[in-house]
């Protein structure tokens, strides 16, 4: 397998506040953080003992979520993919790490990321803005 593990759903949302209460409230799941930061709204649910983590997030552009897949080694994933034919769309850091996005053909949009900063959510757990 060529990913270690799918570890969030980066879902868009147009109303970030909203759909986090409607996931805590109606599903049950556990809101980890709420942020705002400069206007840009994000949250994290947890719906299940394990991964992925759900994130919405008002700032991202589509109607698709990225699946984000943690890799043992970024560059060397990222080689591979390329070798297979997949062509990168960005490079971006992620809280947890260094990270590169990949949209399928048919329009999926799939991300990469190494897990660098494994601590870094704890800093973020309980913030709630909104």
């Amino acid at each position: 397998m060529p990913f270690e593990q799918l570890d969030y759903l980066y879902t868009p949302s147009s109303d970030v506040a909203t759909d986090a209460a409607w996931f805590v409230d109606v599903i049950g799941g556990r809101l980890i953080f709420a942020i705002d930061d400069g206007g840009t709204r994000v949250a994290m649910i947890e719906l299940t003992p394990g991964p992925p983590r759900l994130l919405l997030t008002d700032h991202l552009e589509g109607d698709r979520p990225i699946l984000v897949y943690r890799v043992a080694d970024l560059r060397a994933e990222v080689a591979a993919l390329e070798g297979r034919g997949w062509t990168p769309d960005r490079s971006l850091e992620i809280p947890q790490g260094p990270c590169r996005s990949f949209r399928t053909p048919g329009g999926h949009r799939i991300a990469v990321y190494q897990l660098t900063r494994p601590d870094v959510l704890r800093h973020f757990e309980g913030r709630r803005d909104f």
